[in-house]
């Protein structure tokens, strides 16, 4: 039907000429450690995606309380959900320089920080400050680590293991939904956030269980036997391949060099503080600190140089134009699913329907089909006849098709209905991370998915205040899903447009060679 993975010219090229070589598996790839890593990912999703998808809850009582327009108000839930994905990129660079562990940590005291200091709000613009944007960071912090850890530690049943993790943003909007609902209730909903404050201190037990691995079995990954058929299907982008690969080969070259000087300055502290041993211990203190920001200079460039090559650099991602496609797609997707999560509370009070909503809420249905839907289509994808990229694409045509047909439904059965579609097909978020994956190999994932959900935060930044915007103005929802889905149908063709460019391009080269 559409293109295979292997077809569109994933890979980057970096690994497909090297040859197999016989080494002891690592028993934490694809098992062992690895599945802490999947329950870690998992709690990470609960905690920050699912509350994120409860906002609807906090969204009203904002609306009560500061009595402000919906599309202003709007910009407190979309602020957290954008900058928690917009600041990917940056995340890249912290991993890069200080891990995954570190970063996730960090993250975790940070996103606690915002939802503390939201309960003293006083007005709107101070959620902006403190739950968009300090929340937010943090929770950016803690997300992509999440995501890298679990590319890095399965091979095999990586769809499978990134659908189980994936699905704690569905478990998390029921439980959150019902969680902020009963704290709202029983608190009020400025200690709701202080104790979800409290809660979200969780995240630094999870960012400690994501335990790195060691340098040779992330060498190792190298030598994975990958058959003929493969090697002639990745043929596609061999041109953008091979130049990566050259620019790999210097890049590692300027690294030994510059380890190399760095090695010399720190064997010159060190001999230096040898034979200062019997000066006063300010002296020595002084060269310790010296050491330590040496070793923190080296540890900060190299991370630097990493990001840096991964932007703009000569193998820079942006070389891959259906990762180019891809970064367009996302741009355009995220508000189609997250402006149902915003304004379906307040779409079922329109329609009168609150009574029914309230026994079992549509978010709730969204929810947890969506768990359903990315364990399947999880399983689905690492099924060796299918096609991660067709199933990722036919779940984006379903959504997109729910999406538009959802301001047409105004009874709570038929609303229903399409919930669970758009909970179902919504499953290929498991999917994003596999098929970055397999555009830019796991060397660049970090980078390469940090600009993915950067390009998906910038698309939940935008869509609720649009749609609250468009209900200012024409006192309906109606436009606000209309525009939504057409801009989500022009990122689902430039997928479909991109893959039959590449395959088209050396069918072209090898008719002039034999007119030659």
């Amino acid at each position: 039907m559409y293109a295979s993975r292997e077809d569109i010219g994933y890979d980057f090229g970096d690994d497909s000429k090297v040859g197999s070589k016989p080494i002891k598996p690592n028993p934490n790839i694809d098992g062992g450690w690895a599945w802490m890593i999947v329950l870690s990912s998992f709690l990470v999703h609960i905690l920050i995606m699912g509350s994120q998808m409860a906002l609807g809850i906090l969204n009203m009582e904002w609306l009560e309380e500061f009595n402000q327009s919906r599309g202003l108000t709007a910009w407190v839930s979309s602020l957290s959900m954008g900058i928690t994905l917009i600041v990917g990129p940056f995340i890249g660079l912290f991993i890069s320089m200080c891990g995954c562990r570190k970063t996730a940590i960090i993250g975790g005291m940070l996103n606690a920080l915002g939802w503390i200091l939201s309960a003293y709000a006083s007005n709107v613009h101070y959620l902006f400050l403190t739950f968009g944007v300090t929340a937010g960071v943090g929770s950016g912090m803690v997300y992509l680590p999440a995501v890298v850890m679990v590319g890095q530690y399965f091979q095999k049943r990586r769809a499978l293991a990134q659908g189980l993790s994936t699905t704690g943003t569905g478990f998390g909007a029921f439980l959150m939904t019902a969680l902020l609902k009963y704290l709202c209730t029983e608190f009020g909903w400025r200690n709701a956030m202080f104790i979800q404050g409290a809660i979200s201190l969780n995240l630094c037990v999870c960012g400690a269980l994501m335990r790195p691995l060691s340098p040779k079995d992330v060498v190792s990954e190298k030598y994975v036997v990958r058959s003929n058929s493969e090697d002639n299907q990745a043929k596609a982008l061999s041109h953008s391949a091979e130049t990566i690969q050259s620019n790999g080969v210097l890049s590692e070259e300027l690294e030994k060099k510059e380890e190399a000087i760095n090695e010399e300055v720190l064997d010159s502290v060190q001999h230096t503080e040898i034979g200062g041993k019997s000066r006063s211990g300010r002296n020595m203190y002084g060269l310790r600190i010296l050491k330590t920001v040496s070793q923190l200079t080296v540890t900060v460039r190299k991370g630097f140089a990493i990001w840096y090559s991964s932007y703009f650099g000569a193998a820079s991602l942006f070389t891959n134009r259906v990762f180019v496609a891809f970064i367009i797609w996302a741009l355009f997707a995220y508000s189609s699913f997250v402006i149902p999560f915003i304004h379906l509370p307040e779409i079922v009070k329109q329609y009168n329907l609150s009574s029914q909503n309230n026994i079992f809420p549509l978010t709730s249905i969204i929810a947890i089909v969506h768990i359903f839907g990315k364990v399947i289509l999880g399983i689905i994808s690492d099924l060796p006849c299918i096609s991660t990229w067709n199933v990722f694409l036919m779940a984006n045509f379903t959504l997109v098709t729910c999406i538009l047909t959802l301001p047409l439904m105004q009874t709570y059965v038929s609303l229903a209905v399409v919930c669970a579609l758009i909970g179902f097909s919504s499953g290929y978020f498991s999917l994003m991370p596999v098929v970055t994956e397999d555009l830019v190999g796991t060397k660049h994932l970090a980078n390469a998915y940090g600009i993915i959900i950067c390009a998906n935060g910038v698309s939940a930044l935008l869509g609720p205040p649009f749609a609250g915007w468009i209900y200012d103005i024409t006192h309906k929802y109606d436009f606000s899903f209309y525009i939504s889905g057409l801009l989500y149908m022009v990122g689902i063709i430039f997928l479909l447009i991109q893959p039959c460019i590449q395959k088209k391009q050396p069918r072209e080269k090898s008719t002039e060679e034999a007119q030659v």
